[in-house]
């Protein structure tokens, strides 16, 4: 049988590469991409600078609200990418002790069960992942933070994974104009995404926007992540 007219010609023609593939191959488009980025950030919350990422004002004003905050995200994370890879494992730490208390409080079984697992293992790998790219940059990980969490009701808790999930991938997001090393940026842009589906699943289970910034996802800067996770440091 014939392929439909619209078949044919999308098997015919030439397939774009993947954004992360063409980031990776391509330094104009990574270039191209990393404008984009800092512009839309400037126009909404602002470049998400962390500690060690440059001499500005702008990254010593981010360090001192690092510190402030308790300064696990900045401690032994050396300059640049690493910085900025540990800074991300912290958010990952929290992320993964918050779902080890979920599924330990027993508030969820069934299918959503199985999914608050599923979540908090991907999470878990994540963290490993973040680790060992701390470690082949040739740097020490983020010691792990202590987290306190409120576990109270199924519902109050969905709320609270679905605004943390939000918050995960902003951060991520945040990030992309800072990192210089191409891996990095593609290991950042892959954990970004699934922060992302996270979010809109639970978005879905709690009845929210599984968008909520519209057509284009804003990135978070350094003070709005620090505030909203310092509730949740022990």
């Amino acid at each position: 049988m014939p392929s439909p007219p619209n078949e044919r010609s999308e098997q015919s023609a030439p397939q774009p590469a993947g954004i992360v593939e063409r980031l990776v191959r391509d330094d104009s488009d990574r270039k191209r991409f990393l404008k984009m980025a800092g512009s839309a950030g400037a126009a909404s919350f602002g470049a998400f600078v962390l500690a060690a990422c440059g001499g500005s004002k702008k990254s010593s004003t981010a360090s001192k609200a690092a510190a402030t905050t308790g300064g696990t995200a900045t401690q032994n994370s050396g300059t640049g990418d690493l910085a900025i890879v540990n800074y991300a494992l912290t958010l990952e730490y929290l992320e993964t002790e918050f779902y080890a208390k979920v599924v330990a409080s027993g508030l969820f079984n069934g299918a959503v069960g199985k999914l608050i697992k599923d979540f908090g293992r991907q999470e878990q790998t994540h963290v490993e992942a973040l680790k060992g790219t701390a470690e082949k940059l040739g740097g020490t990980p983020a010691s792990k933070p202590e987290g306190k969490f409120p576990i109270t009701s199924a519902a109050q808790v969905a709320q609270l994974a679905y605004t943390v999930e939000n918050l995960g991938a902003s951060a991520y997001l945040g990030q992309a104009a800072n990192i210089k090393n191409v891996e990095v940026l593609a290991a950042a842009l892959a954990i970004h995404t699934v922060e992302a589906r996270h979010a809109a699943t639970l978005g879905t289970l709690v009845k929210k926007s599984v968008t909520p910034d519209g057509a284009f996802a804003k990135p978070a800067d350094m003070s709005t992540v620090l505030a909203a996770v310092k509730p949740f440091l022990g």
